[in-house]
């Protein structure tokens, strides 16, 4: 059968991001006596839920980790690259709540895991994060500015990091967006469906012709509601862990705080960007976005979380045993792009400027 460019791009790029193959999970007991081997740990390892990698709790009597075990799929490049920009940031940022990478025994980041058919799997792991994501409370704005502040923390001390993979093709870089086209074709709603067309018509008009002369940089790519660890109840240190690298990728700067505006869009219903604003203004008193690339933000936005859904709908029909954590992360994200987009877009760029003069 014959495919478009554009599919055979979209079908490299979900390769190259490891979304494409499926796996077992990796036997507990197998990960435990690894653990034991390589890192001389023991204790009680419990499964939780992810993506695409397996991940674990592991409770020991002294201390709490966290497991990874890379997806088969993964280059080890692609892994090596996501610990040495938590390497890179312990050592030069170290105020930065940041997870810290556990070295094993021996004195080395990670350990290969030798599969059967000739594939490596790599165990790391890393300091445990205790307390809520910031997903699971009910931020006010001065919370998410200071959510976004770290966020421009974070970028202003990646800055000058580099690595050998940091190029990788990831589908979650928003870059390629107007690229995944294909995508739609799963998306079993037909308004769901016209939806996205808006976005990608959107994405074409703005971003597209812009995107080669955006500032660029390594970005942590995933920095959502879920992978910022906060203390409610300190005003001091409202964000007390950054976590979960595993979308590091060199692209655009104003493509990193586009995801977590993205995972805000449309939770007040009223004034569905009002939240999304709000960590933007926080993000700028570190990291100023660039005048010219203020108005390529929310289209931006928009564009992360419609991937976001289309994706869901994609990978729950291609992987089924992770059907339920899929749909889960993704069930409001149709909801929240129509609220989104039905304001219009001069409207939210000049509410977006209000609340960074707010914040001056």
């Amino acid at each position: 059968m014959n495919t478009s460019p554009a599919t055979d791009f979209a079908q490299r790029l979900l390769e190259e991001s490891g979304l494409t193959s499926s796996h077992e999970p990796i036997d507990v007991v197998l990960v435990s006596v690894l653990l034991e081997k390589h890192y001389r740990l023991n204790g009680r390892l419990g499964r939780l839920a992810t993506e695409k990698d397996d991940t674990f709790r592991l409770r020991t009597e002294t201390s709490d980790y966290l497991v990874k075990v890379s997806p088969p799929g993964e280059p080890e490049a692609v892994v090596a690259l996501q610990t040495a920009a938590m390497r890179f940031l312990e050592s030069t940022a170290p105020q930065l709540p940041v997870q810290r990478v556990k070295l094993t025994a021996d004195g080395h980041d990670s350990a290969a895991i030798r599969l059967s058919d000739g594939r490596t799997r790599i165990l790391r792991v890393f300091d445990f994060v205790a307390g809520p994501v910031l997903a699971q409370t009910s931020p006010d704005a001065e919370q998410l500015a200071k959510a976004g502040a770290m966020l421009g923390r974070v970028d202003v001390a990646l800055k000058e990091f580099r690595h050998p993979a940091d190029g990788r093709g990831l589908v979650w870089d928003i870059r390629h967006f107007h690229q995944l086209t294909s995508l739609v074709q799963y998306t079993p709603n037909p308004e769901h469906r016209r939806l996205a067309q808006e976005v990608f018509s959107k994405f074409d008009e703005a971003v597209v012709p812009r995107v080669s002369e955006l500032e660029t940089q390594v970005i942590h790519g995933d920095f959502s509601p879920y992978n910022v660890v906060v203390d409610p109840k300190s005003d001091d240190h409202f964000v007390t862990g950054v976590i979960d690298f595993g979308d590091t990728v060199r692209s655009a700067v104003i493509f990193d705080p586009a995801v977590p505006m993205a995972n805000l869009l449309g939770r007040t219903p009223d004034h569905p960007w009002q939240e999304a604003c709000a960590l933007v203004a926080g993000y700028q008193r570190e990291r100023p976005v660039k005048d010219s690339e203020l108005p390529l933000l929310p289209v931006a936005a928009l564009a992360r979380l419609t991937l976001r859904a289309l994706l869901a709908n994609w990978r729950a029909e291609r992987v089924p045993e992770r059907r339920e954590y899929l749909l889960a992360h993704a069930k409001d994200d149709w909801t929240n792009v129509e609220r989104a987009l039905a304001v219009s877009l001069s409207d939210v760029i000049a509410q977006l400027r209000n609340s960074l003069q707010g914040h001056a």
